[in-house]
């Protein structure tokens, strides 16, 4: 969704959200920033009440057990697990994700060049390689619908960055490679951004 179009809704919704949420939008000192937090908060509150029942303020946000130390700290989830989601945002789209299983959600906007020889690095050897191979005009493009999945997947396992992103092999190519346990998509979205999910198969 457009973070422009649903701005003054999310404003007025904003009641909806928790004493915690209106004080971390409220500490955005610029006002595109605040917009986008509102946006993504009240739309997620909004779809999970829809989803769930009940209203949008009582849904019981909570953070899962972090994968590597148990702590309290993991993705954000709702209480019981009785439905997956997770959340992205970036310029002026947001990105929602909800399934029953664990799923992942990232959108990008395109980088510069010099964002993507940098972050470049930390990526598998086969990706950076096919980055290498691209004309520099292409790289961006390439680099992000990488990005995007390989974030997704990594929000998915509830990991974040925590895990090496040269772990896995996601593909820069137009097509995301096969990821063994999960089902990796790319999402359609206006050009200069990239997105893409990422959602756990059970076993068999």
């Amino acid at each position: 969704m457009r973070v422009s179009a649903h701005a003054a809704a999310a404003r007025r919704e904003a009641g909806s959200l928790s004493a915690g949420e209106r004080e971390r939008a409220a500490a955005f000192r610029r006002e595109a920033d605040r917009d986008r937090y509102l946006v993504a908060h009240t739309a997620l509150r909004g779809e999970l009440a829809a989803r769930l029942g009940g209203s949008p303020r009582a849904v019981p946000l909570t953070r899962a057990p972090c994968p590597g130390c148990g702590g309290p700290h993991g993705r954000p989830s709702v209480a019981g697990d009785l439905l997956h989601f997770s959340l992205s945002h970036a310029g002026d789209l947001v990105l929602l994700a909800f399934a029953d299983a664990p799923v992942g959600a990232d959108v990008e906007a395109l980088p510069a060049p010099g964002v993507v020889a940098d972050v470049g690095a930390s990526l598998h050897p086969r990706e950076r390689a096919e980055l290498a191979a691209l004309p520099e005009r292409e790289r961006p493009a390439a680099f992000t619908r990488c990005w995007t999945r390989k974030e997704a997947f990594l929000k998915g396992l509830g990991t974040g960055l925590a895990t090496d992103p040269a772990a896995d092999y996601v593909s820069t190519l137009e097509r995301p490679a096969p990821l063994p346990g999960w089902h990796l998509a790319d999402v359609p979205v206006p050009p200069g951004y990239a997105a893409a999910t990422a959602l756990a198969r059970p076993a068999g």
